[in-house]
C-alpha cells in the first residue's frame, strides 16, 4: 500500500464528515456534555442510586406527622434534616397536595408489642425530584423504629435468627460503582461502536453511488481505498475517547492510566471496524451490512461479557489503577486477533478487487 493514496482516501473521508452536520452536532453536543460531566455524574448517580442525590442537599423538609404518638415522632424530630408537624391526616394531605409540606407520616393506633402489624402509610407527591430525596431521608427514620418494633416482639420468635454481619458502607461506593464501573467504560466504547457502523457508511456509499470505479479508474487499489476508509474511523476513536477522559480528569474525576485505555480501545475498535468492513464488502448495501453488523456485535457484547476479564472490566480497572500484567496479555491477544482479521480484510480486497470495476 502506498501511503500517500491512503492520505488521499483519509482526506477525503474527513472532508466528507465535516461536511455532515449531523455528525458534527453529534460530537459537539458529546464533548459539551463532558464539559460539564460533574452534573452528569450527579443526574446518572441519582437514577442508578437515589441515596446519591440526598447528600447534596442542605434544606429542611417539612413532615406532617398524625396518628397516634410513638418513638417514630422522636426520631423524625431528632433528624437535622426534617420539620415534624403534628397535624391530623386530612389537613396534612392537603398540605402536601399545595407543596407546603414534602410528606405526611401517619401512624396507626397500635401498639408496638401487639400481634397485629403495625402499617405506616407514607403520602409522598408522585413524580417529583423532592420526593425522591425525603423517601431517602425518611428511610434511615423508618428503619431504625422499625428495630424498636423487632426487640419488642422478639420474645415471640420460635426460630433464633443468625446474626449476618456487613461492612458498613461508606456511603461512596455508589459513585465509585457508577462512575468507574459504568460511565467510564459507556463512554469510553461509544465512540468504538459509532466508528465501526461509520465504516460501513463510507464503504457501502462508494458501491451505491458508483463512485468506487472512479476511484480505481486512478492508480488507486482496492486495498489501499478500503484501508483508508478504516483508518479513518480508526482515528476518529482515540480522538474523541480522549476527549472524554480528559474532560471527565478536568471535572475532577481522577482517572488512572489513560494512555492504556486508549491503547487498549484502539485495539477493541479496530476488531470491530475490521468486521464492519468485511461486512460492508460482502453485502456493499447499507441497510443489510448495518443489520447484520448490529446483530453480530450485540452477540459479541453477550459472549464478551461473559468473560470475567471483558473490555468493560478491563477499562474499569485500569481507570482505577488496578489492572495488571493480565492488560498486556489481552492487549496482545486482540492484537493478534486484528492481524488476523486485517489478513483477511487483504485476502477479501483481492478477490473483491477483480469484479469491483464490473459491479459485480
Amino acid at each position: 500500500m502506498k501511503r500517500r493514496n491512503l492520505n488521499t482516501i483519509i482526506k477525503k473521508d474527513l472532508r466528507g464528515l465535516m461536511n455532515e452536520r449531523t455528525i458534527l452536532l453529534a460530537v459537539l453536543l458529546q464533548l459539551f456534555i463532558a464539559l460539564f460531566s460533574s452534573f452528569l455524574v450527579i443526574g446518572l448517580a441519582s437514577m442508578y442510586d437515589p441515596t446519591t442525590l440526598s447528600r447534596f442537599s442542605g434544606v429542611r423538609y417539612g413532615v406532617a406527622y398524625a396518628g397516634t404518638d410513638s418513638a417514630l415522632e422522636d426520631y423524625l424530630r431528632s433528624n437535622g434534616q426534617l420539620v415534624v408537624f403534628p397535624m391530623n391526616l386530612s389537613q396534612g394531605v392537603t398540605l402536601l397536595g399545595e407543596r407546603k409540606l414534602s410528606a405526611v407520616i401517619y401512624v396507626p393506633d397500635i401498639p408496638p408489642d401487639s400481634t397485629e402489624p403495625v402499617k405506616i402509610t407514607l403520602y409522598l407527591l408522585e413524580n417529583d425530584i423532592q420526593s425522591a430525596i425525603v423517601n431517602v431521608k425518611l428511610k434511615a427514620v423508618l428503619l431504625q423504629y422499625e428495630q424498636d418494633l423487632r426487640d419488642v416482639r422478639e420474645s415471640r420468635l420460635d426460630i433464633i435468627p443468625i446474626p449476618l454481619q456487613f461492612p458498613e458502607n461508606t456511603g461512596g461506593s455508589s459513585f465509585y460503582e457508577f462512575i468507574y464501573g459504568l460511565l467510564i467504560p459507556l463512554l469510553v466504547f461509544l465512540p468504538a461502536i459509532i466508528a465501526s457502523a461509520l465504516v460501513i457508511d463510507l464503504i457501502t456509499e462508494e458501491y451505491q453511488h458508483h463512485t468506487l470505479e472512479t476511484l480505481l479508474s486512478t492508480p488507486m487499489t482496492l486495498h489501499e481505498v478500503i484501508w483508508g476508509k478504516i483508518l479513518t474511523c480508526e482515528l476518529l476513536v482515540p480522538i474523541q475517547a480522549g476527549a472524554w477522559l480528559i474532560l471527565l480528569s478536568l471535572n475532577g474525576i481522577l482517572i488512572e492510566g489513560i494512555v492504556p485505555i486508549l491503547m487498549q480501545l484502539m485495539a477493541f475498535s479496530m476488531v470491530l471496524i475490521l468486521i464492519g468492513a468485511l461486512t460492508a464488502l460482502y453485502y456493499r448495501e447499507r441497510t443489510a451490512a448495518q443489520f447484520i453488523f448490529s446483530t453480530a456485535v450485540v452477540v459479541l457484547m453477550i459472549l464478551a461479557l461473559a468473560i470475567p476479564d471483558n473490555p468493560l472490566n478491563l477499562v474499569a480497572r485500569i481507570a482505577t489503577g488496578s489492572a495488571g500484567l493480565d492488560q498486556w496479555v489481552i492487549l496482545g491477544i486482540v492484537g493478534l486477533v486484528v492481524l488476523f482479521l486485517s489478513m483477511v480484510v487483504y485476502w477479501y480486497t483481492i478477490r473483491a478487487s477483480r469484479t469491483a470495476l464490473t459491479g459485480g
